[in-house]
């Protein structure tokens, strides 16, 4: 027993930190140098150590910690020592300062945490895809509307929205990514857009063996952005149409404009634009150039009708085409039609709509505020442009418009001969004095009927002014001239004696038949001077009749001798 002692004693002196001998009670017998320094601070521990011991505490297994001033801990290892010599049980309580590995092991304990709160806040779901690309793992709250065991075990592809997807998955990253947008679908089917960071995980030989990351939902953020990009792009396309209206000097240049941007702007093939003819329920092509596919002419036909009953655009499928129509208006009446179309995709959404979005009737709707007042400018251009080249009592080309046009058909430098007939009134006098002004009109506006029904495609008729007035006919040789100068006296003694001053006072024309050759360099103020005197040959031989005016000259540029008509 005395080595035994001995034993203790060394073990005790010998040990590297702290150490006690007790007894039974928890009464301390020895102590060594360490052990010594420690009794002096003690602040309490002492008492709680003795009483572990006391409880037999140093008879079960595990270590007994003592907590010291300045956040301190010793660990005590208890040992049984034989009894001493008036056979008094003692133990030998072998202490290790524990502070640095328990400091150690607390830090990490909150570092852990600290992760996970910072995981939580920063992000709505953290994951992590084992080596099958299948959810390994997903954070307690779940995501976009899944409970984690909803996910886990469950391939990222099977929520991905195919239409977003462009290859670059954090799910199965194989090298870090930092924030890359991926689209899955919801728990309630909607599409939701996350913003992801992801490692790829590594095995011992360096295999891909998964991926670790962290999502957060954007999706409010995202759509707001893709709105506010949808409107900034309505009001680039509108800015177009809206300077064009206000810059332009041509209507057919801003149509032309609307009609490229409803088809940008709705993704569309093709686009018309159609007028509504005023006074009647029907729709002509305006302002531009189409490019209509044939199976579709008699849907675009239809569709401006339907349009005009609706304040929303309408939409229709039709021979393969999803077709879209937006009525225009100006002053709160329909003026016209929108249309657009594009092939139907073979997976349209079935939406009720065809396949076009809301932010598609919308656009054309937008559009088609702003082409009405277009059409609407379009037309007051055309009424522009027919005062200033008709005559206002025929309708016939007034003689600015007739010398201009004339000179446009001289200036060929090809072609046969041509003829101008030129011509006045017998007897017109007679009827305003008589009859009045208003039937001078009457008879005027009745030569202008004649002379539309007698011109061809190609041929010119106009109002020269007062009773004189012109027919040019294209491509014809000099006895055809003359054929069409004694149909036109026929029809006109015809046409105009009801409306002669009286039996004796007959109404009929006198004209004069200049014959132009093609290439010849004629001036147009020639062609109708020598028109004039064929007139005015014409009634030198009696009212009602028609001369051949003399020919021009070529080598001379003046009138040449003429010819006499028999």
């Amino acid at each position: 027993m005395g080595s035994d002692l001995i034993d203790g004693q060394a073990l005790l002196t010998g040990w590297a930190g702290p150490g006690l001998a007790v007894d039974a009670e928890g009464r301390v017998t020895a102590a060594n140098t360490a052990g010594a320094q420690l009794l002096l601070r003690d602040d309490g521990w002492l008492d709680l150590l003795s009483r572990w011991v006391a409880d037999g505490g140093v008879l079960q297994p595990g270590t007994h910690s003592s907590p010291l001033p300045d956040q301190e801990v010793v660990e005590w290892t208890p040992l049984a020592l034989p009894p001493d010599g008036a056979g008094r049980t003692q133990y030998l309580l072998l202490g290790r300062m524990a502070t640095l590995e328990r400091r150690l092991r607390q830090a990490l304990t909150e570092s852990r945490q600290r992760y996970k709160d910072l995981v939580e806040i920063s992000s709505d779901f953290a994951w992590e895809t084992g080596p099958d690309g299948r959810f390994a793992f997903v954070s307690p709250a779940g995501a976009i509307g899944y409970r984690p065991d909803d996910l886990v075990g469950r391939h990222p592809n099977d929520f991905l929205l195919p239409e977003f997807d462009d290859g670059l998955s954090p799910f199965e990253a194989r090298d870090a990514i930092e924030r890359v947008e991926v689209w899955l679908r919801a728990a309630d089917g909607r599409p939701a857009c996350l913003i992801s960071s992801a490692l790829p995980l590594t095995g011992p030989d360096g295999q891909w063996v998964g991926a670790r990351g962290a999502c957060r939902d954007i999706t409010d953020a995202r759509l707001r952005a893709m709105e506010l990009a949808q409107v900034r792009l309505r009001e680039r396309y509108l800015g177009y149409i809206v300077s064009s209206t206000r810059d332009d000097v041509d209507p057919a240049r801003t149509l032309e404009i609307a009609a490229g941007v409803a088809v940008n702007a709705t993704g569309a093939a093709g686009s018309a634009l159609r007028a509504r003819v005023e006074g009647a329920d029907s729709y002509v092509p305006v302002g531009v150039a189409e490019n209509i596919p044939a199976e579709l002419e008699a849907t675009l036909a239809e569709l401006p009708h339907r349009a005009a009953e609706s304040e929303e655009p309408v939409t229709v499928t039709a021979a393969g085409h999803d077709v879209l129509a937006a009525r225009t208006l100006f002053r709160h009446e329909v003026n016209g039609a929108v249309l657009v179309w594009r092939p139907t995709p073979e997976t349209a959404a079935d939406n009720g709509q065809g396949g076009w979005s809301a932010d598609d009737l919308s656009m054309a709707h937008t559009i088609a505020d702003h082409v009405g007042a277009a059409i609407a400018q379009a037309r007051y251009q055309e009424r522009l442009k027919t005062l200033s080249e008709r005559d206002g009592l025929t309708g016939l080309y007034n003689r600015r418009t007739v010398m201009e046009l004339l000179g446009q058909r001289l200036g060929v430098k090809t072609g046969g001969a041509s003829a101008l007939l030129y011509f006045d009134l017998d007897n017109f006098k007679a009827v305003n004095d008589l009859r009045g002004h208003t039937a001078g009109d009457d008879v005027l506006r009745a030569v202008g009927d004649l002379l539309r029904r007698m011109a061809r495609p190609g041929d010119l008729a106009g109002r020269l002014g007062g009773d004189e007035f012109v027919l040019w006919i294209d491509r014809v040789d000099q006895a055809q001239a003359l054929s069409v100068a004694d149909r036109l006296l026929r029809e006109a003694a015809e046409f105009l004696r009801p409306l002669s001053a009286g039996p004796e006072k007959p109404l009929g024309v006198s004209i004069g038949v200049a014959v132009h050759q093609g290439g010849g360099g004629e001036p147009v103020q020639s062609l109708v001077d020598r028109g004039d005197q064929g007139m005015y040959a014409a009634k030198r031989l009696g009212k009602g009749h028609r001369c051949l005016s003399p020919a021009y000259s070529d080598d001379t540029g003046k009138e040449g001798p003429g010819e006499k008509d028999e």
